[in-house]
């Protein structure tokens, strides 16, 4: 399989009602890969395991992850944006970064 196929196959849809797709491993700015038929140059380094916009999304707009609501963007996205904590707020938790859990419990 060369390099762009490898790309193509490199996000996960989880339910079809989700409005993201998860990155199955590490691909870089720059790469051209085809969501449902449609060609996406990808704007920033997407991570194993983080998000992208299925769709364009815009702010106020819910994310769907498994099929449910994992939180709202605050920030407008194009399809194959990154989403992540930088424009995705949670509608669970105040923060949901790794250092969230020892928020607040300074002496």
């Amino acid at each position: 399989m060369d390099s762009a196929n490898a790309a193509d196959h490199a996000f996960l849809l989880l339910d079809s009602s989700d409005n993201i797709l998860i990155c199955t491993c590490s691909v870089s700015a720059g790469t051209i890969v085809s969501f449902e038929g449609a060609a996406v140059r990808l704007r920033d380094d997407i991570g194993l395991g983080h998000k992208v916009a299925r769709f364009a999304l815009a702010a106020g707009d819910k994310v769907y992850r498994y099929g449910f609501p994992i939180g709202t963007m605050i920030h407008a996205v194009e399809r194959g944006g990154h989403v992540h904590h930088h424009n995705l707020a949670s509608d669970y938790i105040a923060a949901h970064g790794r250092d969230a859990s020892s928020a607040g419990n300074e002496p």
